[in-house]
């Protein structure tokens, strides 16, 4: 018995010595799949011997299955087992002369040769869809937490990483899903930001540079006074030299030389004077031939264009303290009188021929009521109205007797002698020592694009520059055309065919947002795309282009870029103020009254310091922007086109609402009720309601 126990001790430790055995082993194949090189199996003598292509059938896992417990199974008559099922494999199978040896695992066998099981690196897709998301995931949490700028930068970063890859986004669908992601987020994020604060509403900047008014200047620069006739000039020859000229030149406005005249003459001869008097001269030379045109075709003497030149300088975009722009200085509710359209795109009294034709009309109709040039020339500056009244009160239609006994404004007895003073120097410059290069004509094309189009496009598609297209249309207000089918845009002449060639090539939908970009040395689709933040695959599919083509310098590209949001009208924005900028400038900018920009900014006075920030609602009359369901009683059913409504202003109401209410505009509204041209809506108003066409 004793003999019995130490053989099953025997037994059982060779059975153990076997499961360790398999163990080493299954460890080697492990160590073998996380190297690359080629795999030299450990030779195992074996009790049992393999048939050659067991190996062909064993796993990684098979020897696993030789656990611990297996020496459980491994009893007295084991060892007889063992022996018969030898006795029977070797039957069929030629013994071997030595212990085999059990092959590498696994082994491919039609090769005899080792497998590769380390994984192949990440694709490189892969690892940048990683990258960007981690990114993104980052500004998902700002974003979560509030902090919106933050956010705003890491999804730039990710955004950034994904377009300069080079990947072709339309062939990557996790890219491209990923930069839908991005820029959906990015604008949840700036939406945010902007909702978030209600006291930081969207900056809106000016987007002209408005001139100073030449009167304001002289005003500004004389010290003359209004109390005082200007004092005789010391130069006797200045007198003597204008009579002279008088006879020489010929004009078709009568010139009278006073000593009031005598007097500008005389700062016009001075260094900041004939400065003045230069930049005039030298702009008139674009708009002479027009001026003169138009002024003959109106029946009126071509010496009245001289009235521009001391209202603006021929400067289109010049602006009084009073809020009067243009050519002709015409206030607001004036311009709308003669048919100029001011709106939040477009300001007809900054068009040179519009503005011209609207104040011919005007000057006719003021000398019809007074029948002469000089006080024609006074109430064009001061009204009709205070004209009349001085008229009345004294009894004298005649202008240098109402001067002497002062009863005209300041601004308009200077008025008269500046413009005939200005004319006779303009009539003959080198008399008084003013040299200047006049301008040339303006030459233009003019053509009717039908859909809003920003200028930069425009400029870009017929190789001009911008500044170009905003001499020749200095009317806009902003960047992109009115949505009006009638809207005509003046190009350099000879570009007409080039501009409806290069618009052809984009849809019309996208003039606002779209832009053309010249390809310079070094470009490439992928830095252009950075540039502009658009995606590669857009960029190189409307040029038809392959994603990794290289362009051709000088190459004309069109930029699918996305489109900015503009202000709404009624909704607030920021204005931050400039040097030479007024209450009344500022009002009649956006379109509102200067009592309505008082009251939303707190003012108690008319001062307005350059970097002030003030809260404005473009567009609207009234106190604040209401909704029209609560301020305007809604008609039953809208009016017809043409076919006006009655409605009775209720205390409360503005022009926005109610134009709201009826869906009109206010233009309409004031189009209809020439009152509104002269002061502000009031309860109790009776409107003629009329459907904007």
């Amino acid at each position: 018995m004793e003999l019995i126990r130490r053989v099953d001790k025997l037994l059982t430790l060779l059975g153990f010595g076997l499961a360790a055995s398999a163990v080493l082993c299954l460890a080697g194949c492990g160590d073998s799949a996380r190297n690359v090189a080629v795999y030299h199996p450990p030779v195992i003598q074996a009790t049992t011997v393999q048939q050659p292509d067991a190996s062909a059938k064993a796993q990684p896992n098979a020897p696993a299955k030789a656990q611990p417990n297996a020496t459980a199974k491994a009893q007295p008559n084991a060892t007889a087992k063992a022996q018969s099922n030898a006795t029977a494999k070797a039957q069929s199978n030629p013994p071997a002369k030595a212990a085999p040896k059990i092959g590498a695992l696994p082994l491919v066998p039609s090769r005899r040769r080792a497998a590769f099981l380390a994984l192949m690196p990440p694709d490189a897709a892969d690892r940048l869809a990683q990258k960007v998301r981690a990114l993104f995931a980052a500004g998902e949490q700002e974003a979560k937490a509030g902090h919106n700028e933050t956010a705003r930068q890491d999804y730039d970063r990710a955004l950034d990483v994904l377009l300069a890859s080079g990947f072709n986004l339309g062939r990557e669908a996790a890219l491209s899903e990923l930069f839908n992601q991005i820029m959906s987020s990015l604008s949840s994020v700036q939406s945010a930001g902007q909702q978030a604060e209600a006291s930081e509403p969207p900056q809106v900047p000016s987007e002209q540079h408005n001139q100073p008014s030449p009167l304001d200047e002289i005003t500004a620069i004389t010290s003359l006074s209004g109390d005082e006739i200007p004092p005789t000039p010391a130069d006797a020859g200045l007198k003597t030299n204008a009579e002279r000229e008088l006879q020489a030149v010929k004009h078709d406005m009568p010139l009278t030389l006073t000593d009031p005249v005598l007097s500008f003459l005389n700062f016009f001869q001075t260094a900041r004077g004939r400065t003045i008097v230069e930049n005039g001269l030298t702009r008139a030379g674009r708009y002479r031939n027009m001026i003169q045109r138009v002024l003959t075709e109106e029946g009126l003497p071509t010496d009245l264009m001289y009235l521009a030149q001391a209202e603006s300088a021929f400067q289109p975009q010049a602006l009084s303290r009073a809020g009067a722009r243009g050519l002709w200085q015409f206030m607001a509710y004036r311009g709308k009188q003669y048919g100029l359209e001011h709106s939040w795109w477009v300001d007809e009294r900054q068009d040179p021929e519009k503005a011209t034709r609207a104040a011919a009309r005007h000057l006719r109709d003021l000398y019809e009521m007074f029948g002469d040039w000089y006080l024609v020339m006074a109430a064009y500056d001061s009204g009709p109205g205070a004209v009349q009244h001085a008229i009345e009160r004294t009894g004298y239609a005649d202008f240098w007797n109402l001067y002497k006994l002062n009863v005209l404004p300041r601004e308009t007895r200077n008025y008269v002698p500046i413009i005939l003073a200005l004319t006779l120097i303009s009539k003959d410059p080198t008399r008084y020592g003013i040299e200047f290069i006049p301008d040339q004509p303006l030459q233009v094309d003019r053509v009717q694009p039908g859909h809003p189009v920003d200028l930069r496009l425009v400029a870009e598609t017929i190789d001009v520059d911008a500044d170009s297209l905003r001499l020749l249309n200095p009317q806009l207000l902003r960047v992109v055309t009115p949505n009006d089918p009638r809207f005509v845009l003046q190009i350099p002449a000879g570009k007409a065919e080039e501009f409806e060639k290069g618009m052809a090539e984009i849809p019309p939908e996208n003039w606002v947002s779209w832009r053309r970009h010249r390809v310079e040395e070094g470009e490439t689709l992928s830095s252009m795309a950075r540039r502009y933040r658009i995606t590669v695959a857009s960029l190189a599919e409307v040029n038809g282009l392959d994603a990794q083509a290289r362009p051709e310098v000088d190459t004309k590209l069109i930029i699918p870029a996305t489109a900015q949001p503009q202000p709404t009208l009624g909704a607030l924005v920021r204005y931050r103020t400039r040097r030479r900028d007024t209450v009344e400038s500022v009002a009649d900018q956006f379109n509102v009254t200067v009592a309505e920009l008082k009251k939303w900014n707190g003012m108690r006075s008319n001062h307005l310091a350059a970097g002030m920030r003030l809260r404005i609602y473009p567009g609207v009359t009234g106190p604040a922007p209401v909704r029209a369901s609560l301020t305007a009683a809604r008609p039953e059913e809208s009016a017809k086109a043409g076919q006006p409504l009655m409605h009775r202003v209720r205390q409360g109401e503005t022009l926005w609402s109610i134009a709201q209410a009826y869906q009109t505009t206010i233009e309409a509204l004031r189009g209809g009720n020439h009152f509104l041209f002269s002061r502000p809506l009031q309860a109790g108003d009776m409107l003629l309601i009329v459907q904007s066409h």
